[in-house]
């Protein structure tokens, strides 16, 4: 599952690849938002991604395209 990341004052987004759902990681994200703490995700290679919720522009969840080359129309 591909997870996009906005932060506020960043020029790029945060990009993680995880084996977590997607229903998953909308609880982690509203659970961080709620609380004001942080939004903590693991990827597929065991490295983590904490982000302070304060700072959370947008969330897109998808899923991910793998192996995708050239050009789509």
């Amino acid at each position: 599952m591909e997870v996009k990341i906005g932060v506020q004052n960043a020029a790029r987004e945060l990009v993680v690849e995880t084996d977590q759902s997607a229903d998953d990681v909308e609880k982690l994200v509203a659970e961080a938002v709620d609380a004001e703490g942080v939004l903590s995700l693991s990827d597929t290679k065991g490295r983590r991604t904490i982000v302070p919720a304060a700072k959370i522009a947008y969330v897109e969840i998808g899923g991910g395209v793998s192996g995708q080359v050239g050009f789509r129309s």
